[in-house]
């Protein structure tokens, strides 16, 4: 199916033209019949001569009626732009091709109608000159006289010519339909009718109502007045809903897949018509059906901020059209730029943005948008209209190339900063480098960490860290070696130790270099202290006591318990049932020789 709107003046002979080409009734409505006006949107479709299905959405002409006019022109990829022969051009004719040319609509027919009340030469003549500036430039032109008949097969011979120039649909595309009407049947309940742009829909399919997230159902679909089990686009469709009624969907809401828009109330764009510093405060922004006041805050000087009083499902490339209500023209075209722009807080930073946005062209860029973010997620491009291919670095993340290799820089230079500002602690913590690289998650920081850097523990410091300690620690781990030297198993009480300044941070950091060895809490000895330990412990007839073992090795039960439960855990000892413990690590521990092999393997471990 091929979907095309009219375009015109009002009273130029739309409507009457789409009776003539498909024998139906685009009217909907006795107020217009009885008028001889369209008020609001028609449908009527029909058949081509090659076999092409061609549905037309007639618009209204009459300026009180433009907002429904935009919201059927939306959607749609061309249109038949109508000129009466009798009339010619109108003032009108010029709002609606500004609309069109807004909307970048490229396709169409321009069509000059009531030929037999008058040569449409001139018409047709004037009409081409206001066309050749726009998008529809490029457009063939048919007279026609849907009185008499004149023309018509002309128009159909020029429609099927115009539809094989329609470009080809993304039926892979996530679904956005902006919907046009709301209504229910009994028996059915909630119906609503658009345009599908891009994908396809079927019964069954799970999508959103995007202004509220709101989950709903497609319950069966009807395309050009009959039921259908699947509708790709470009086509005209009715989907009945599950799950949603009548009051809660209206003209300018969108359907739309699940979790593949991003809904947002702050863009960034490019406008092109009105100078952007001529634009009232504020506009009517029209996309889709959709009719949106929006706060303009002029950026450079074809690039503005929208603020929009209600969200919408926008991507990168959307055109969209700004329309002054108090003046009542359109006043610019707009191309979104940027469906989630940064705050512009500090002073200057509106300018400094003006200058980004003038390096983009609206064209979705992964390439590009990630150069600008640096760090993206990769369903919030996807969110945005950005195909992805790049792989993420960590999780879903994905990252430019050189911004990450800068992050990598700054990342050593964090942790060197760190460890000349704290010599005692173990590394940075991996929340305070997140915090000072600015990073939105701490798996970056892990993804990060590279040799010569390692991660452990919740921190970060250098592999190769040569471990010297401030020099007042290190005289003092000193002195606590020298007392360990004489009496190794005598460790030092927590009173020696605050003498000599070895707090909690002091001791951690001469473990971590290898000075001294924790046994417990506040209990230090040197690292070499279990292979000396069992040195003694094998001489001892076996098996023996915690008494035994106290005597032998020179020492207190503070110290002699934790050694012997961490030689236990090492598996130097075994502690029988009785209390007793025994080495029997091997032939030579009967004899009271130290551990060989495997024994003092685990003794050293």
């Amino acid at each position: 199916m091929h979907v095309i709107a009219t375009a015109g003046h009002v009273d130029h002979g739309k409507s009457t033209l789409i009776r003539a080409l498909t024998g139906m009734e685009p009217d909907r409505w006795a107020e217009e019949r009885r008028r001889g006006m369209t008020i609001d949107l028609g449908f009527a479709w029909t058949t081509l001569a090659s076999g092409e299905e061609v549905a037309f959405v007639d618009v209204p002409g009459h300026e009180r009626f433009v907002p429904n006019m935009l919201a059927g022109v939306g959607p749609v990829p061309a249109a038949l732009f109508v000129v009466a022969a009798d009339e010619g051009w109108m003032p009108q004719s010029a709002e609606h091709l500004a609309a069109l040319d807004a909307l970048g609509v490229g396709h169409g027919l321009l069509v000059v109608t009531r030929c037999d009340l008058l040569d449409p030469a001139m018409a047709a003549a004037q009409a081409r000159d206001r066309l050749a500036a726009t998008s529809l430039r490029a457009v063939e032109t048919v007279a026609v006289s849907a009185a008499t008949g004149t023309g018509l097969d002309d128009l159909r011979a020029a429609l099927r010519r115009l539809v094989a120039r329609l470009p080809t649909p993304d039926l892979s595309a996530p679904v956005r339909l902006w919907v046009d009407r709301s209504f229910t049947i009994r028996g059915s309940g909630t119906v609503v009718t658009g345009t599908l742009g891009a994908g396809r829909l079927r019964p069954g399919d799970a999508l959103e109502l995007a202004g509220t997230g709101r989950p709903v159902r497609v319950r069966g679909l009807q395309a050009l007045g009959a039921p259908a089990t699947e509708v790709a686009a470009v086509a005209r469709v009715a989907v009945n809903l599950r799950g949603v009624d009548r009051a809660d969907v209206r003209r300018g809401d969108a359907l739309v897949t699940p979790g593949r828009f991003h809904l947002t109330d702050l863009v960034d764009v490019r406008v092109s018509g009105d100078p952007v510093s001529a634009l009232p405060p504020e506009v009517t922004l029209h996309l889709g059906s959709a009719a949106v006041t929006a706060r303009v805050r002029p950026l450079g000087a074809d690039t503005a901020r929208l603020r929009l009083v209600a969200a919408l499902p926008l991507r990168v490339g959307d055109r969209a059209l700004l329309r002054d209500p108090g003046r009542r023209h359109v006043a610019a075209a707009a191309a979104v730029l940027d469906v989630a722009p940064p705050p512009l807080r500090r002073r200057g930073s509106a300018s400094a943005r003006a200058a980004v946005l003038s390096t983009m062209d609206g064209m979705p860029s992964e390439r590009d948008e990630l150069r600008r973010r640096g760090l993206a997620r990769r369903g919030d491009l996807e969110r945005m209209g950005i195909a992805v291919s790049a792989a993420p670095v960590v999780a879903d993340w994905l990252a430019d190339p050189e911004h990450w290799a800068a992050l990598r820089e700054r990342l050593a230079e964090e942790v060197a900063r760190h460890a000349r500002a704290h010599p005692l602690e173990a590394g940075a913590p991996v929340e305070a480098l997140r915090h000072a690289l600015g990073l939105p998650d701490r798996v970056l920081i892990d993804a990060l960490v590279s040799p010569p850097l390692a991660a452990r523990d919740g921190r970060v410091e250098a592999a190769d860290r040569d471990g010297a300690l401030p020099l007042p620690v290190a005289q003092a781990v000193e002195r606590v070696r020298a007392d360990l030297a004489k009496e190794p198993f005598r460790a030092p009480d927590a009173s020696r130790l605050a003498a000599l300044g070895l707090g909690p941070r002091e001791l951690a950091a001469a473990v971590r270099a290898d000075a001294l060895l924790p046994i417990a809490e506040g209990i230090v000895l040197l690292p070499n202290a279990p292979r000396e330990a069992m040195t003694v412990l094998a001489r001892l007839p076996q098996p023996f006591t915690l008494s035994d073992a106290r005597q032998a090795l020179g020492t207190t039960r503070r110290v002699a318990v934790p050694l012997l439960e961490l030689l236990d855990r090492r598996g130097c000892t075994q502690r029988l049932p009785d209390g007793r413990r025994s080495i029997g690590l091997g032939p030579d521990a009967a004899r009271g020789g130290p551990p060989q092999g495997a024994a003092a393997r685990r003794v050293a471990g």
